[in-house]
């Protein structure tokens, strides 16, 4: 058990890594540094069967600075991707590309692979998205829709978005099914500000599928992980979700079990909407080097705190020190839990040269027993660390 909890925590990491790694663009044409241009940052192939083989796809590169720009590597995020890029200086106005192909030999289920590209500038690496879902045998869209508002299908009601930088947009696809013997025409209501949609046709032809492309906009009120909703309008109707199980059921991650979450409360079977989560962190890419050197640097002494071992029902609470390092104060705008049961109190900004605490509280009156793991997310204004994680664990009995 122990050693699954800290597998956990090292993917946790590493995720968080890779998120602050992230170049975001500067708007919906996908532009980095001002200097390179990408036809897309994710490719989703949809639905492919494993028969089907190694699928590719190619990502297009567009010098738009002034001088040669150089694709230095590409690094896929596992060895089930095999990569090929263009490898001479692009001069200004230029194109390169970067093509990705997947193996597609590991079986039925859902994968979303990381692409990380280093270019002669931006200085920061670019991380591209190959994603899909790779079925042992074929299904109707029934079985692969498995969450339906009338006749419209969906895979998920509850769609990450990734990362989201303030003063920028973020968009993303996927598809959705007609599941009925007629054409729908559809529509979304209630649409949360800063959520924008469009479906690629529409009426959507029966029996056919048709691209849902959403857009976040960024709005510096809202910090770390926020959800935006809609509600979908079928024939001028609104339906209450159905889930279907699904036939191919994907097994958890070994270990994942001790992971408390809670589900989104608005979405699933019953419920009306569905729901898009992005993370809002800082914009520090403008940062000069003397912004950079002038900043907050958090360092926590301990990222783990253990509560050891506790009756069902305690409340225990968590407390994690976190120095300033940096040359100005240090502050957290937000701190997310995906547990309802957890309470973090307010924590006060940091002056270099100090330290602060930061404590939280967790109800252990309606979870299961067994090994826990609670994940609290930090948005801070640090460059260095702009998303920080600690992990509350113990046994309850």
């Amino acid at each position: 058990m122990r050693r699954s909890i800290i597998s956990i925590i090292a993917t946790v990491f590493l995720t968080v890594v890779c998120q602050m790694a992230f170049c975001q663009g500067s708007g919906p044409e996908n532009t980095f540094g001002g200097v390179v241009r990408l036809d897309k940052i994710v490719h989703d192939f949809g639905d492919i069967l494993v028969s089907d083989g190694p699928v590719s796809a190619t990502f297009t590169a567009t010098n738009i600075g002034d001088k040669p720009l150089v694709i230095y590597s590409v690094v896929s995020s596992c060895g089930c991707t095999d990569v090929e890029w263009t490898r001479q200086p692009l001069k200004p106005g230029e194109k390169g590309t970067i093509k990705a192909t997947y193996k597609n030999d590991e079986g039925g289920y859902p994968f979303d692979k990381n692409l990380t590209v280093y270019f002669s500038e931006p200085k920061q690496p670019v991380v591209l998205r190959l994603r899909g879902e790779s079925h042992k045998k074929k299904l109707s869209l029934g079985e692969m829709y498995t969450t339906r508002f009338g006749n419209l299908g969906f895979k998920s009601v509850d769609i990450k978005v990734g990362n989201l930088s303030q003063g920028q947009s973020k968009s993303g696809e996927m598809l959705v099914a007609n599941l009925g013997s007629k054409p729908l025409n559809v529509r979304f209501d209630d649409v949360s500000e800063g959520l924008s949609l469009k479906l690629s046709r529409n009426p959507l032809p029966a029996g056919a599928t048709a691209k849902l492309v959403f857009t976040v906009t960024a709005d510096r009120s809202l910090w770390g992980k926020n959800y935006y909703y809609a509600t979908p309008v079928v024939d001028g109707h609104v339906h209450k979700a159905v889930l279907r199980p699904s036939s191919e059921p994907v097994p958890a991650a070994a270990g994942t079990e001790a992971v408390v979450a809670d589900p989104n409360p608005e979405l699933g079977p019953g419920k009306s909407k569905v729901g898009f989560y992005a993370i809002t962190k800082e914009d520090f890419s403008s940062y000069t080097k003397e912004q950079r050197d002038k900043a907050p640097v958090p360092v926590s002494s301990e990222s783990t705190f253990s509560f050891g071992k506790v009756k069902a029902g305690a409340k225990v609470k968590g407390l994690f020190e976190i120095a300033n390092k940096g040359k100005s104060a240090f502050r957290v705008y937000k701190v997310d839990s995906e547990s309802s049961r957890v309470t973090v109190f307010p924590f006060a900004d940091v002056a270099p040269g100090s330290s602060g605490k930061l404590e939280a509280e967790l109800d252990t009156s309606t979870l299961p027993k067994g090994e826990c793991l609670i994940i609290l997310t930090l948005t801070t204004n640090s460059p260095s660390r702009p998303i920080m994680n600690l992990f509350l664990t113990g046994w309850i009995d």
